[in-house]
């Protein structure tokens, strides 16, 4: 068992992407705020192969992207997105090393997960990888050792960190409904059977070997059930968009020893509340499923409900912050 497998997830984290194009400030920001749970801020800002799909093209293995005016899309070489992106992907982990020297304790990297990846980027022809089953097993393969390297190349950085992997899936129920939209836009590519969907999330899960995965979804109805059974040791999502009909799957979620990351604080700027109102819902929450209340701290991490790269920067700072206070109410006052 590697020593990643005894990880204790902090009381609150970010969620990845961050406000701005300083890659030093983002990170001093990421790791003074959570001390016990740091995370690799990325900066879409900065352009191309800086944004979510760029960021994790550019970790592909003998797959390459390139940008078009109509997205990501698979070329034949390297080209100078590819090279962008790792380059800026370099400059983000050398602000990380600064910052953490000597850290010791659980640390969050993010990368896309399989099927946003394959709904994001384009084949030769235009459309998405997602039209073709034998170009999303490529990709998933591809994105598995990517990402191999990518855990490597952190714990070299970060010896001290126990890694934990967030993939985010905004895209996976609508790849599980067929919502997927084609090129034209007149047309849906067709639902990926359950099955299929699950064996690739258990495959790129079992990457990081003994380590936790996070999946995160900030869009509605996040399948907790499919997620569990494909390995994810927690799931992050936007706690403001839960309903009731969810209930049942977060109580086996809860009890089946899966972490829930709740997104508690709006990912744009707005006012906030005291932290004590902020997780007002989650309490709400642990009394309508009958879970004890001793459980809360030891099962949620609070996060901003989704990425802060819409914030302004003031705004980014006060919500990682206010995810800490809210995070000492909630262990406090479990009642």
């Amino acid at each position: 068992m590697s020593e990643n497998s005894q990880v204790t997830f902090g009381a609150a984290t970010g969620v990845g992407s961050m406000p701005g194009g300083d890659a030093r400030e983002a990170a001093k920001t990421a790791t003074g705020t959570f001390e016990d749970f740091p995370f690799l801020p990325e900066l879409p800002a900065r352009g191309p192969g800086a944004d979510m799909i760029g960021r994790t093209a550019g970790m592909l293995v003998e797959l390459y992207a390139r940008v078009e005016p109509s997205g990501w899309r698979v070329g034949d070489r390297p080209g100078r997105d590819t090279k962008r992106a790792r380059s800026w992907l370099g400059e983000d982990l050398d602000a990380l090393e600064e910052f953490t020297q000597g850290y010791q304790g659980p640390l969050k990297v993010q990368a896309v997960g399989p099927w946003t990846l394959a709904a994001a980027l384009e084949l030769r022809n235009g459309e998405a990888a997602l039209s073709d089953p034998g170009a999303c097993r490529d990709l998933a393969a591809s994105l598995a050792e990517g990402l191999r390297l990518h855990l490597q190349e952190v714990r070299r950085r970060v010896p001290g960190a126990h890694l934990v992997l967030q993939l985010d899936e905004p895209s996976l129920t609508a790849v599980l409904r067929g919502q997927v939209r084609t090129a034209s836009g007149y047309r849906t590519h067709r639902a990926v059977d359950r099955q299929i969907v699950e064996a690739t999330l258990r495959d790129l899960v079992g990457v990081h070997g003994d380590g936790p995965v996070v999946v995160h979804s900030c869009a509605p109805d996040v399948p907790f059930a499919l997620l569990r059974r494909a390995g994810a040791a927690a799931v992050s999502f936007d706690f403001s968009l839960l309903t009731e009909r969810d209930d049942d799957a977060i109580g086996e979620a809860v009890e089946g020893g899966t972490r829930l990351f709740a997104g508690i604080v709006p990912g744009t700027d707005t006012a906030l509340s005291d932290p004590a109102g902020s997780v007002m819902g989650v309490r709400t929450l642990w009394r309508r499923l009958g879970l004890r209340p001793g459980l809360l701290a030891e099962t949620v991490t609070l996060t901003p409900a989704c990425g802060l790269a819409g914030a302004s920067p003031g705004y980014a700072r006060a919500a990682l912050a206010h995810c800490v206070r809210a995070a000492r109410s909630l262990a406090d006052n479990p009642e």
